[in-house]
Parts: C-alpha cells; sequence; structure tokens
C-alpha cells in the first residue's frame, strides 16, 4: 500500500534474545551487621547522656555558684550531701491513708522532717523551725514544701494538728527513708532537718539541735538556694 511503512521479519532484532542485566549485592556479613548496631547504640547512648547534661545543666550552674565560687566569701550553714541521693520509686501513705506516689513531691524544694508519729520535744521543736524557716522565706515561700515523714503507725497528738496545716504528712518506712536520707555521724534521723531539690535529690542536712541563732543561719542557706536556682525553678509542680 501507497506510504505505508512494512516491517521488514528479514531485519535484525537486537533485543530479542538478549538475556535481562541483572546486579547483585552482596549481603552484609554478620560481623558488619553487628558492628553498625554497636555503632547505633553508642551514638544512641552519648545523645541520652547529652540531653541529660543539658537538662541538669541549670541546677549544677546554681549549685556551682553557690558551692563553689562563694562570692562575698560567706560561710554556709548546711552540710552538702556528697553524691546527692535520689528519691526512691515507691508509695507512701497520707494521713487518709491512701498511697500515694514519692515521686508526686518533685518539682518544689522540700524542707523535711523525720521522726515517729510520738513526736517528741526535739521533734516539735523542729516542726517549729520548719513552719517558720518556711514563712520568713517572703515571697519565695511558694516554692518550699513542708513535708514530715513518719516512720511507724504512732498517731500524731491532735495539738499538732494545728501546726501542720499546709505540711504534707507521709507515712513512710524507715528502711525507705533511710535509703534516700541519712542523719549525720552520731545522730538520729529526727535531729535535723533535710533539703531536697526539685529533682527529687537529698542535697542538704542543717546541723542537729537547731536553735535561733541556727535557724537565721538556715534560712540564709535556703534564701541562696532559692536565688541561686531562680532561673529554672518556679513555685508549684
Amino acid at each position: 500500500m501507497s506510504g505505508s511503512k512494512l516491517s521488514n521479519p528479514a531485519a535484525p532484532q537486537e533485543h530479542a534474545d538478549s538475556p535481562l542485566a541483572m546486579t547483585v549485592h552482596a549481603l552484609p556479613s554478620p560481623g558488619d551487621l553487628a558492628e553498625a548496631d554497636a555503632k547505633r547504640t553508642r551514638i544512641g547512648r552519648w545523645k541520652m547522656i547529652a540531653m541529660l547534661l543539658v537538662c541538669a545543666s541549670p541546677v549544677i550552674a546554681s549549685y556551682f555558684t553557690y558551692y563553689v565560687l562563694r562570692p562575698e566569701g560567706r560561710s554556709v550553714y548546711g552540710e552538702l550531701i556528697q553524691p546527692q541521693k535520689d528519691m526512691p520509686a515507691i508509695s507512701v501513705n497520707n494521713e487518709q491513708g491512701q498511697a500515694v506516689p514519692l515521686h508526686a513531691l518533685k518539682g518544689q524544694w522540700l524542707l523535711v522532717h523525720v521522726s515517729s508519729g510520738a513526736c517528741d520535744e526535739r521533734c516539735q521543736q523542729n516542726l517549729y523551725f520548719q513552719r517558720q524557716l518556711r514563712e520568713i522565706l517572703g515571697r519565695d515561700k511558694d516554692r518550699l514544701d513542708r513535708v514530715w515523714l513518719v516512720t511507724d503507725a504512732a498517731p500524731i497528738a491532735q495539738e499538732l494538728q494545728a501546726a501542720l496545716q499546709g505540711a504534707q504528712v507521709l507515712r513512710m518506712d524507715p528502711e525507705s527513708v533511710g535509703r534516700w536520707i541519712s542523719p549525720g555521724a552520731g545522730h538520729a534521723l529526727q535531729d535535723h532537718l533535710y533539703v531536697v531539690d526539685p529533682m527529687g535529690n537529698f542535697m542538704m542536712r542543717f546541723p542537729a539541735q537547731m536553735d535561733v541563732a541556727g535557724a537565721s543561719k538556715a534560712k540564709k542557706d535556703l534564701s541562696r538556694l532559692l536565688k541561686a536556682s531562680s532561673s529554672w525553678d518556679q513555685a508549684g509542680r
């Protein structure tokens, strides 16, 4: 037919019988896989450490400023705990007998007293200083919570209830307390007031048998701690 283009059956068909081209990649050896996994694990760990350091850096900086630089050559009344002891991941009972996670205390500075529910004269004096120390912090007092850890089932005297308004009273067994908070050498737990930072670390212990003069020095320590941490700690949880 005029103008039509017919295929030539005699023309060579170059690709008709050509085999498919395939590229074969060598599979990685078990040793290479293990090395790659180990590398990813190391990178992940370093990233985690870096993240923790970034989160903790404001706390570290404020402690460094307060305890190492110590401008004006000021003395410190409280004893810094090294190493600090983290809050145990346990539940304790409130005064209504309800179980509450101890970690619920995190997010605030804590001024802690530890004793039997019977609360002898020394205990009552420490509870008094605990209450007064918070009140005289002025506008910073809302950044500090009062906590009384009661280490037995002894009932709390009715006459103490008014003084405990605003405090958190929690029942905690002495073994668990001992894994977190410790007294000075030669003293009992109830002899001191203790400071816990907003991250849950037991980090300071005031001297035993606190008196009015000691309470005045303790107030200065608390004020400096709150000032040093003001860039990263706010009132409330």
